[in-house]
C-alpha cells in the first residue's frame, strides 16, 4: 500500500505544473503522500461537464492541466459565462450544499478531486492550508468585483482588452513567457468567440469586430482561431484600465 502511494505521488505530484500555484504549495514534499491519499486524479474529455449547477456539491477540484469554462444557465436556455479556470485554480470553494455554476472542459482537463471530508482532514493536519483556502476565497471576491466593473462600466474595447490581460496574467505569475510590458506574449485561447462574447456580455459580432480593430491597430496578431499574440501589452493594459 505504501509503495503504491509513493508511486502515485511520483506520478501525480512530482511533475505537476500546478504544484507551485495551487493550494498544494503550502504542503511540503515530504507530506505529499497524505495529500495524494485524500484525493483522486480525474481526466475530463473535451466538452464534458464535471460540475453541474444545482447538483449536490460533493467535491472540490484543483485544475492541474487544461482549461475550464464556468457558466450559469437561465431557465430559457440563455447562458452567462462567469469565468475561465486556469492552472492551479480551486473550484467549488464558494459552494454550500449545491454547486452555483457548471464547469466544462475546454479540451482535455486533468484535475485533483477532494471530498469535503478530505479537505477537513487535510486542514486539521496542515493548519497552513486553512489560510491558503482563505486566500483563495479572497481572490474569488476580487475577481467578482472586477467582473462587476467589467460588465457595468467598460466599453467593448475595454472589455476585450481586459479579457486579454486576464488571459496573459498567468504567464506573468508562472514565469513562462512574460518578458516586458511591450510583449510580445502569445496566448492560447481554447474558448470560442461565442464563449468570449458570453463572458464579456457582448455580441459575437462586436467581439469579432473588436479583435479585427486591435489587429489593424497593431495591438495583437491572430493565428487561427485559438492563438493571439499581444504585440503591445502596455497599451492593452492601459486600455483595459480606461487610460486610453
Amino acid at each position: 500500500m505504501e509503495r503504491d502511494l509513493m508511486e502515485a505521488v511520483k506520478e501525480r505530484c512530482s511533475n505537476c505544473p500546478g504544484r507551485t500555484v495551487s493550494i498544494c504549495n503550502v504542503i511540503n514534499d515530504s507530506d505529499l503522500p497524505a495529500l495524494v491519499a485524500e484525493s483522486s486524479r480525474v481526466i475530463i474529455p473535451p466538452g464534458r461537464c464535471f460540475i453541474e449547477e444545482g447538483t449536490p456539491a460533493r467535491y472540490f477540484y484543483v485544475l492541474t492541466s487544461g482549461r475550464v469554462k464556468l457558466f450559469n444557465l437561465m431557465v430559457d436556455g440563455r447562458r452567462q459565462i462567469i469565468g475561465f479556470a486556469d492552472l492551479g485554480n480551486f473550484l467549488g470553494l464558494a459552494s454550500s450544499e449545491t454547486y452555483e455554476f457548471t464547469a466544462e472542459a475546454l479540451g482535455e482537463a486533468v484535475l485533483c478531486r477532494f471530498s469535503h471530508s478530505s479537505i477537513d482532514r487535510l486542514i486539521e493536519r496542515f493548519p497552513r492550508l486553512r489560510g491558503r483556502l482563505q486566500k483563495e476565497a479572497s481572490s474569488e471576491l476580487v475577481k467578482m468585483q472586477s467582473r462587476l466593473m467589467l460588465l457595468g462600466r467598460k466599453t467593448a474595447r475595454e472589455r476585450l482588452a481586459t479579457f486579454l490581460m486576464e488571459q496573459a496574467r498567468p504567464c506573468c505569475v508562472y514565469g513562462k513567457v512574460w518578458c516586458n510590458e511591450d510583449g510580445p506574449v502569445t496566448l492560447s485561447l481554447p474558448m470560442s468567440r461565442t464563449d468570449i462574447a458570453d463572458y464579456l456580455g457582448l455580441t459575437i459580432e462586436t467581439v469579432s469586430r473588436t479583435f479585427s480593430t486591435f489587429k489593424k491597430e497593431g495591438l495583437i496578431s491572430i493565428k487561427g482561431a485559438s492563438s493571439v499574440t499581444l504585440l503591445a501589452v502596455g497599451s492593452l493594459n492601459n486600455l483595459a484600465n480606461g487610460m486610453l
